[in-house]
């Protein structure tokens, strides 16, 4: 789980889409499931990943998301002594969906079936 006390903060005002985006992207990319998220490459590279929030509901202890990470994975030749491939990078998209507790901004993620 990570911590958004920022996003949980400015729910239901106009800057929501925007403060979740910028406290999203500046997590640490491993308290994602990016790398279960991989579909064409074989491990998340470091740079950096892009937020686009789709839809937020809420209820009365969570605010749910659901958002989109445009990221990096690279593509790792068999890394034996001949191997000339060299790494090659490759974009990557998955859906999450975020449940940001309303008390404690303690957020919960799920990666949704592409």
């Amino acid at each position: 789980m990570i911590h958004l006390p920022k996003s949980r903060d400015a729910w239901l005002s106009a800057h929501f889409k925007t403060t979740l985006k910028h406290e999203l992207e500046a997590a640490d990319a491993g308290q994602l499931p990016l790398q279960k998220g991989l579909a064409l490459s074989s491990y998340v590279s470091e740079e950096p990943f892009s937020v686009i929030v789709i839809d937020a509901t809420d209820d009365a202890t969570i605010i749910r998301v659901k958002a989109s990470i445009l990221y990096t994975g690279i593509i790792a030749g068999c890394s034996c002594a001949d191997d000339p491939t060299p790494l090659d990078t490759q974009t990557e998209y998955c859906e999450l969906q975020l449940d940001i507790d309303k008390l404690s901004a303690q957020t919960r993620i799920i990666l949704l079936a592409s």
